[in-house]
């Protein structure tokens, strides 16, 4: 089991950044791939980035590559995305979510745990 709880979203201006965190508790976390999605209102839940267990492999949308960078402390159980240059279509919810089975995949329905999410917008 892991439990998943997001901070760091709010309102910022286009070009600036923001620092989204991910708290996980449970045992399972150290060994579960990570991932960020998120959702723009009437938009599909969408892939942004994830992290392997180890956190040395990483993997981007295309729309976020160069501007975010994931990473992870499994020693603190968290899950970060630092998210420079925010343009307004980052605008969305950002869930933090586990794939317990290392599926290590962009799909949602592969990972098994998620937080209840954080709002980002991005202001023109």
């Amino acid at each position: 089991q892991v439990q998943l709880v997001e901070s760091g979203g709010g309102l910022v201006q286009a070009g600036g950044s923001l620092r989204l965190s991910c708290a996980a508790s449970g045992r399972t976390f150290s060994r579960s791939v990570m991932g960020w999605f998120r959702q723009a209102p009437g938009k599909e839940r969408e892939f942004v980035a994830r992290i392997s267990w180890s956190g040395y492999m990483t993997y981007y949308a295309d729309s976020v590559k160069g501007r975010f960078t994931i990473s992870r402390d499994n020693a603190e159980n968290t899950v970060y995305l630092q998210m420079n240059r925010l343009k307004p279509e980052d605008t969305g919810v950002y869930y933090c979510a586990a794939d317990s089975n290392s599926y290590y995949s962009s799909s949602a329905d592969k990972y098994d745990y998620w937080g209840q999410g954080t709002q980002v917008t991005v202001s023109s």
